[in-house]
């Protein structure tokens, strides 16, 4: 998902995206969500959460490294 994407998600469930990266985002919508803020922290890409639905963006950001 691209970040003008998940910018748009962010607002429309009232959350500020401001200068906040994708990773930062998606933690802070998860936070939201009533989860954890777990987002490209499968370091070793195991994850029990198979109806997340960052799922896919997060083994995505755990491959390029974009953990911060």
């Amino acid at each position: 998902m691209r970040l003008d994407e998940v910018r748009n998600i962010a607002k429309s469930r009232g959350v500020h995206p401001d200068s906040l990266t994708k990773t930062k985002l998606i933690r802070t919508l998860q936070l939201v969500e009533g989860n954890f803020d777990c987002f490209a922290t499968a370091s070793n890409f195991e994850c029990d959460r198979m109806d997340c639905c960052w799922r896919e963006d997060c083994f995505d950001a755990v491959r390029k490294g974009e953990l911060s």
